[in-house]
């Protein structure tokens, strides 16, 4: 690859330099992978609104209970929550 650019003192700005213009070589060529504006503004909607939010709470719980919750693992929040749900009164 021939760079008309003069080198950057900096070695890792003068290899961004050289991958940005490879890539770009890449892309006339037509290999890679081309990135629409559409599929740039989908990735940034990011999640889509929820129909129902979640209220945050306070509860107070006994220490040893709120212990054995944690100790479940990742989600224990979730999983308390669905619980509460499942018992509560009608």
């Amino acid at each position: 690859m021939t760079n008309d650019l003069t080198p950057h003192p900096d070695p890792e700005m003068n290899q961004f330099e050289q991958d940005l213009l490879l890539s770009i070589q890449q892309a006339k060529r037509g290999e890679g992978r081309v990135t629409s504006g559409a599929e740039i503004a989908r990735r940034m909607a990011g999640r889509p609104p929820l129909a129902v939010h979640k209220q945050p709470v306070t509860l107070r719980m006994a220490p040893d209970a709120l212990a054995r919750w944690r100790a479940s693992g990742k989600g224990w929040q979730t999983r308390a929550a669905t619980m509460l749900a499942a018992h509560a009164p009608a």
